[in-house]
């Protein structure tokens, strides 16, 4: 089955999207006030960044996500990994950490957890280390043909690591305290 190693991908993509989309839809509707308690204690000097960074990353991973996507994944190869492989661990590694930042965040809150606490920023290490991840096998990888996109997905990469590696692992960590 050649298409095999895009629908697997594709379908990481849609059930991990709509379990972080999900998530944060519960959060909002069962928490009216998550709003203020997930900035976390950051300053409100950098929210303004945080604001643009997150509409940048999302357009980040849709760049390096269309571009990984045209690849022929199973004849991607990376460190002696197949692409298909790779892809889908790092894919999952970025989305399903993600879908559980939300929930883990008011649980301890909820129940002013200094374990839970470390969760959530265990959490976010892990979302941040599968970002990097794709932006080294993104800039592994060597395409013979759009050459555009593959700098586009570099870009993109880039933007999404600055939000879950600078901002979200290590600002917004260092910040959140219950």
């Amino acid at each position: 089955m050649k298409s095999q190693p895009k629908f697997t991908l594709t379908i990481i993509n849609l059930l991990g999207g709509l379990l972080v989309l999900g998530s944060y839809a519960w959060g909002f509707l069962v928490h009216p006030n998550a709003g203020e308690i997930l900035w976390g204690g950051v300053p409100a000097i950098l929210r303004p960044v945080y604001t643009i960074s997150m509409f940048l990353a999302a357009g980040g991973y849709f760049a390096f996500s269309l571009f990984v996507l045209q690849l022929e994944l199973d004849k991607v190869r990376i460190n002696n990994w197949r692409g298909t492989k790779i892809f889908n661990i790092l894919y999952a590694g970025v989305l399903i950490p993600s879908a559980l930042w939300l929930p883990l965040t008011m649980l301890a809150v909820n129940y002013r957890s200094q374990s839970l606490t470390w969760l959530v920023r265990a959490d976010l290490l892990l979302v941040a280390l599968a970002a990097l991840g794709l932006l080294y096998a993104i800039l592994y990888v060597r395409p013979h043909k759009t050459v555009w996109l593959h700098r586009l997905a570099i870009i993109g990469s880039i933007l999404f690591c600055f939000q879950t590696v600078f901002l979200d692992a290590i600002i917004w960590a260092v910040n959140f305290h219950l």
